[in-house]
């Protein structure tokens, strides 16, 4: 079973799109196929733009999870080959 404790986080709840996923995205490159990043960020733009764009870039979302402060975690393993420049 693959491991989904983070090995690495990202605090994008003061960046705004399309910040939020270049950063997201910057973070994933740096990271080894299968790896776990836990992301944090605000906002209804983020939320649904950063899990999709993930997902469509070949990223797995393992959970979301928005808190009462509105700050969602967002964690996300690396897919197996680096996404596409």
């Amino acid at each position: 079973m693959a491991k989904s404790t983070p090995v690495s986080e990202l605090d994008i709840t003061n960046e705004v799109c399309p910040m939020t996923f270049v950063r997201t995205r910057l973070a994933l490159d740096r990271l080894t196929p299968g790896d776990v990043l836990l992301v944090r960020l605000r906002g209804a733009e983020p939320l649904a733009n950063v899990p999709r764009t993930a997902a469509e870039q070949g990223h797995e979302v393992l959970s979301i999870e928005t808190g009462t402060d509105g700050v969602t975690l967002l964690t996300l393993r690396r897919g197996g080959a680096a996404a596409p420049a």
